[in-house]
């Protein structure tokens, strides 16, 4: 069977490098990832697309084809899935533990993928990975069907907003390519994806091990008239996803090189920005109007979300690293306390009272965790109650910061809704988080002030002892 050859290598590389290299730098970037059950072959079905596609190097090829007899769990075929777990541990146990990317591209998309382990204790690599992800192929095993872990994944993968996914029904093979082990399937995991809310789902019945449906259309289930995953990836519709009516810009850098010029510069997070443009920067609220936008090209007529670009002002206002320029009729919420879903990512428990460091954006602040409403199984999506967040644990959380932070609900703006949590001692990423909702400063502190009463008494305790001068007003003040 011979390959398609869309998929072959460009032969313009060959005749004109200039405008291959042009070509290739505007080509649209899908991210995706792979997960699914142990052993359900995501390694191995990234393997196969990249050797179908002919995008592995012939020296590639001859490693990973000596070390398929070292580790022969796949008797005279060349084990694909060496191309992808590189660690020593993975090869051992044949299973995924970190994350892997790998990049490759045909005539139409450059492609990132992710392979993300599917043991339950790597939870947390799983969400690392697919927390940049436009699209998850969920691998399910034609032997076993939905499985726990099939369910924990694709619940993660909608909780962080991916919207499009691809259920691929792997090792058909092994099932004499039964049509009916597929409609079964396929009937079992679409009742699971109404749950979620799914809208965007497809499924291929296929074979990594020896290329069904992965690049090449099979000749050993022509019951099926889908596309092939390959024909997936290169048409399924991206640009559409992002938000275009919410225009976000976070200011990274000042840039004043001389008297007549102050320029802020960062990368657009959503939405479209124009000169003439009435803007509000926040949290101060002031507002002015877009004089012109400056890129390493020149003047821009207009910037995307994604470009990196300079911004311009008509008026004299302060504007500081950490602020967010928006449309004056489109603005996000500026609060100090806010509700999200978070995943979990260090041994040290999530607990209330206990100060962190948190990133919002491009916004630095510490605060506190006030609340767990719920710790959610996701195996069985029941929601449960709990006083703290466990490693790899996702749950339902309210947060205090010392200070107002700018963002978006997660499912209207995932640039402006996401946010990380940070050891202050250590400065490690501890946890991950989706914001779902503001709350008001007065709200919040009213219904969980009676979480904190050892805590404010030792800060009252210490606060009477060095400043004996400060009245009851000062110190409320302070604790609020």
């Amino acid at each position: 069977m011979t390959t398609d050859s869309s998929y072959q290598s460009d032969n313009l590389i060959a005749t004109d490098i200039d405008a291959y290299l042009k070509q290739h730098e505007n080509k649209e970037i899908l991210r995706f990832l792979t997960c699914g059950n142990v052993d359900d072959g995501k390694s191995t079905l990234i393997g196969r697309l990249l050797y179908d596609s002919k995008m592995i190097y012939e020296d590639q090829l001859d490693s990973i084809t000596k070390d398929s007899v070292k580790s022969g769990t796949t008797g005279e075929t060349v084990d694909l899935a060496l191309l992808v777990d590189g660690l020593q541990a993975e090869r051992e146990q044949g299973i995924t533990i970190d994350v892997a990317y790998r990049y490759f591209s045909t005539t139409k998309r450059k492609f990132i993928i992710a392979d993300t382990p599917g043991h339950e204790q790597y939870t947390r690599n799983m969400a690392t990975g697919a927390s940049n992800c436009q699209l998850a192929v969920i691998l399910i095993d034609a032997r076993y069907g939905v499985q726990t872990q099939t369910r924990r994944h694709s619940y993660i993968a909608s909780l962080l907003g991916i919207k499009h996914i691809v259920v691929a029904i792997n090792k058909m093979d092994i099932k004499d390519y039964s049509e009916q082990v597929f409609n079964d399937i396929r009937k079992e995991y679409s009742e699971f994806a109404r749950e979620l809310e799914m809208e965007d789902v497809h499924f291929v019945p296929l074979s990594a091990l020896v290329g069904d449906n992965v690049v090449n259309k099979s000749e050993n289930m022509p019951w099926y008239q889908g596309e092939t995953l390959m024909n997936l990836l290169d048409n399924v519709e991206i640009s559409s996803d992002a938000n275009v009516d919410d225009m976000r810009f976070p200011v990274q850098y000042v840039n004043r090189p001389n008297l007549d010029f102050r320029g802020y510069c960062g990368t657009l997070a959503s939405g479209i920005l124009k000169p003439g443009d009435a803007i509000t920067v926040l949290p101060s609220g002031s507002e002015s109007t877009v004089k012109s936008l400056v890129a390493y090209e020149g003047y821009l007529e207009q910037a995307v979300s994604g470009e990196a670009v300079t911004v311009t002002l008509d008026d004299e206002i302060d504007v500081s690293r950490g602020d967010m320029i928006v449309h004056r009729d489109h603005q996000p919420h500026v609060t100090n306390s806010f509700k999200a879903t978070v995943v979990w990512m260090t041994e040290k428990s999530l607990v209330a009272g206990r100060q962190y460091s948190f990133k919002v954006g491009v916004t630095e602040s510490s605060g506190v965790l006030t609340a767990i409403d719920s710790q959610i199984d996701v195996n069985t999506l029941a929601e449960n109650t709990a006083t703290e967040l466990r490693l790899n644990e996702i749950g339902r959380c309210e947060f205090s910061l010392n200070k107002p932070v700018v963002f978006d609900a997660y499912k209207r703006n995932q640039n402006t809704g996401a946010f990380i949590i940070i050891d202050r001692l250590t400065n490690v990423t501890i946890g991950a988080g989706m914001i779902t909702e503001a709350v008001s400063a007065s709200k919040s502190m009213t219904e969980n002030q009676g979480q904190f009463s050892e805590f404010e008494v030792e800060l009252n305790t210490l606060i009477r002892k060095h400043f004996p001068h400060w009245d009851a007003k000062d110190l409320a003040s302070l604790l609020k």
